[in-house]
């Protein structure tokens, strides 16, 4: 049986450390992906659990030199208590609250009267630990929600402080290095004492003392490099820890010959290049673990949505109780400018309601009983009371933030070209920083020039640029998506969608509204159209056909009253037969007439209403026809603009349906659909897109309805409307959370912007080591250029990762064109 988990991966510096991860898992039998994102620091795992345990993955790792933590449902909470007395009471509350299952540690302060508890809150809930406290013998009190911890946001942050640290250290301690070590070379006054004129030995040993803090500052480095290397597994570290340490090792060389007499070695001691490439280094990976934390940005958002309490009806009393308390089947009210806290619908009252956060549309929303309400939507101006019909991990925000998580943590296909070529980077650096060394020296060069062309090669390579350029943008493109309402649901899909050549759109509450509504109303001199409206809803008000309730509908927008019906016959296939004020009355198709030999006037008008893709409804009085209600499921207001846009990008659009060819190339010549796929059975869906696929195509299909999942499944992107069925929504690659065609634009340009952003980081990556490595083999010093300082390298290389990172931010600015 497969498993899916996913852990925070900790220790990683590049992405050669994500590819040696999954090379390692991928060796184990029973493990059948393994992806990690270095981005998010995030490993996605699926295993046979009677093939591996967990454990074996998580041993793996740590023999890689990595730790991984399983990403659970963890909470830290602070609840004060009153009613203790003493520090047994503590103890006692510590004793009970640890029993239960999914705490996984606690900690009662009797002197500040509060106890610290850390649980799993897919395994308890805070109404048990509270319960728990109360059988103790306690009362628990309201929770500071200030005083939630958020642990990986801690950690985070903890991260992003300490490498500030380390590089503050670094910088401290380099920049009199550099002085020292350059500055009298350009005029600059130097202290005797440690002047190399006059002092050569303690002008040595000066820099040596300077640069062992900037190596204790940057540890990591060596330590992760040189295991790395031991292991066979060479990354970003390595080449760091390699060319610095041949600096000093250098510097210490020269340190030896000038005691030894040989003062020409003040002048190459070479300390203040590997002091200053580390703090340069540092300074890039603080910057870069600051931005890459700005590309989950959308995540924090939409988790932020969510308010912290409900107010909830118990026993005829309003009482307000945490999110996490709330059950389904509560009765919750919301009053005016607060949030909704869960999923439910409607019971008593009215309002309207911003849903931007789900939708990205700005209009509020009307709400009456029966409408659905959703979590973390925002209530504009009436008071209502709803009942939670989903709570916690089940409602609509919940399933937003796991699809954007799962597709953050997702790689696309242009990914793994990237990863194969990072995967082999590092050695192939470090063979053409020897090969040049030794060409140089060969050549008759000095030692110390080669040595300089070893380290330079070595610093300036960066293969954090190449596997950053591809998650980091679909991070933010994702986010954004969710931002305006397009969940794409993998980084594949995300890519995928910019290469479309067709999108098959589903009619029937897709293209149009998916309730048929009347459109035109036609009658004799005989009576008015009220009074044809009246008789056809009186008749109809015992019906349950579709376009008997859009009769119905019609009449009671106009507050037209209804008739007392004396008899009722329904004619399957053919209408309705009724007795009203004693006249007889038929309401049917064209075929119930000429069964009931009724002469059929407005044969020109019922031609014209069919052309238009209406549905005439015929009523005859006591044998005689009076008058026809045409009946249409009406085009989207948006349906015609979207697919102009989707014309205009180069697309053809096509539509599929079961209804007759007739009124299918009459809603199709309304909007402008290239392809009309009428009288199409629901089975046969999936097979109309896999002949569009044979032609060539790259095709999506959009669709709502459980008949459309095998369509979607086929598509190369299958795309659901968000008000549409779990099923479709399952079966599809994005969901599109409005029920409007232009989200279908949205999705392709933001995937062409996002596919933009990868393609421009990834020629930003390649083209800095193509370019980059050659310069500092010496390439154009060979033919009278200059020579790359390994400084310089190192600055270079430290900022070609956050100049990656800060064009994928630029998606951040993405709008769809509805909204420009």
């Amino acid at each position: 049986m497969s498993e899916k988990k996913e852990y925070n991966v900790i220790g990683m510096t590049c992405t050669a450390c994500a590819n040696n991860i999954e090379k390692r898992l991928k060796k184990i039998e029973g493990i059948e992906s393994a992806n990690v994102n270095f981005a998010i620091e995030k490993l996605n795992i699926v295993f046979d659990e009677t093939k591996v345990k967990q454990e074996d993955i998580i041993n793996a790792v740590k023999k890689g030199g990595y730790n991984l933590e399983e990403e659970k449902k963890t909470r830290n909470v602070i609840i004060p208590i009153e009613g203790m007395t003493c520090t047994a009471c503590a103890n006692a509350i510590e004793k009970r609250v640890g029993k239960l299952g999914g705490v996984d540690n606690v900690t009662v302060n009797f002197a500040t009267e509060k106890a610290i508890i850390n649980y799993n809150s897919d395994m308890t809930r805070l109404s048990d630990i509270k319960s728990a406290i109360k059988k103790a013998g306690y009362t628990p009190l309201e929770i500071d929600k200030t005083d939630e911890i958020d642990a990986d946001k801690l950690r985070k942050e903890k991260e992003i402080k300490i490498l500030w640290y380390k590089f503050l250290t670094a910088t401290v301690f380099a920049i009199p290095l550099l002085y020292i070590a350059m500055g009298h070379m350009i005029g600059l006054p130097l202290l005797k004492i440690i002047n190399p004129e006059i002092n050569p030995i303690n002008f040595a040993f000066i820099q040596i003392l300077l640069t062992i803090p900037i190596v204790i500052a940057g540890n990591k480095f060596y330590i992760n490099g040189f295991r790395n290397l031991i292991k066979r597994e060479p990354n970003m570290d390595t080449l760091v820890a390699l060319g610095t340490s041949a600096a000093i090792l250098y510097g210490f060389y020269g340190t030896f010959e000038i005691m030894n007499g040989k003062l020409e070695f003040t002048n190459n001691l070479y300390f203040e290049s590997a002091g200053v490439i580390v703090a340069f280094i540092l300074l890039g990976k603080y910057l870069e673990t600051v931005t890459k934390g700005k590309t989950s940005d959308a995540i924090k958002k939409l988790m932020g949505l969510q308010p912290k309490t409900a107010l909830v009806i118990k026993d005829n009393e309003e009482i307000e109780i945490p999110i996490d308390e709330v059950e389904v089947g509560d009765i919750i009210i919301v009053k005016p400018g607060e949030k909704i806290p869960v999923d439910g619908i409607v019971v008593e009252g009215h309002t309207s309601v911003d849903e931007s956060m789900l939708t990205g549309e700005s209009i509020p929303v009307e709400k009456n009983k029966g409408n659905k309400v959703v979590g973390a939507s925002f209530n504009k101006n009436g008071t209502i009371k709803f009942k939670a019909t989903k709570v916690g991990k089940d409602t609509v925000l919940s399933q937003i933030i796991r699809l954007v998580e799962d597709a953050q943590g997702s790689k696309a296909p242009i990914a793994k070209m990237a990863d194969i070529i990072s995967g082999y980077f590092v050695p192939i650096v470090i063979t053409i920083a020897i090969v040049s060394g030794l060409i140089w020296y060969f050549s008759g060069a000095t030692p110390v020039f080669s040595l300089t062309i070893f380290i330079a090669v070595l610093v300036i390579a960066c293969p954090c640029a190449l596997g950053l350029a591809t998650p980091t943008a679909i991070m933010v493109g994702t986010g954004k998506g969710a931002e305006n309402g397009v969940l794409f649901k993998n980084g594949g899909a995300l890519e995928l969608t910019h290469k479309l050549d067709t999108i098959i759109f589903d009619k029937t509450g897709t293209i149009t509204e998916g309730k048929p509504v009347v459109t035109d109303i036609i009658v004799t001199d005989t009576y008015s159209k009220e009074e044809i409206l009246s008789i056809a809803a009186s008749a109809e008000k015992g019906s349950e056909h579709p376009l008997g309730e859009a009769i119905v509908k019609k009449a009671e927008e106009k507050n037209i009253s209804l008739k007392k019906v004396d008899k009722f016959i329904a004619i399957p296939g053919y209408g309705i037969e009724v007795i009203i004020e004693n006249k007889d009355i038929y309401l049917g198709n064209k075929k119930l007439m000429i069964e009931k030999d009724i002469e059929i006037i407005f044969e020109k008008e019922s031609n014209k209403l069919a052309t238009e893709g209406k549905t005439p409804m015929y009523i005859a009085i006591n044998g005689k026809l009076e008058g026809i209600i045409a009946v249409a499921d009406t085009v989207k207001p948006s349906s015609k603009d979207a697919i102009r846009k989707l014309h205009n990008l180069g697309i053809k659009v096509a539509m599929i349906t079961g209804d007759n060819k007739k009124t299918a190339e009459a809603i199709a010549k309304q909007v402008g659909i290239d392809i009309v796929l009428a009288e199409v059975l629901p089975q046969d869906k999936a097979n109309e897109v896999k002949k569009l696929q044979k032609t060539g195509d790259k095709v999506a299909m959009v669709g709502d309805g459980i008949n459309d999942a095998p369509a979607l499944a086929q598509a190369d992107v299958g795309m659901a409307i968000g008000s549409g069925t779990d099923v479709a929504m399952e079966s599809a690659d994005v969901v599109l959370m409005k029920s409007d065609l232009e989200d279908v634009v949205t999705a392709i340009e933001l995937s062409k912007a996002t596919i933009k952003n990868i393609k421009q980081n990834l020629f930003w990556a390649f083209g800095y080591n193509t370019l980059g490595i050659p310069v500092a083999a010496g390439l154009l010093y060979a033919f009278g250029g200059p020579k790359l300082n390994p400084m310089i390298a190192g600055a270079a290389m430290a900022f070609s990762s956050v100049s990656v990172v800060t064009n994928a931010l630029r998606l951040k600015r993405f709008k769809p064109s509805h909204k420009r």
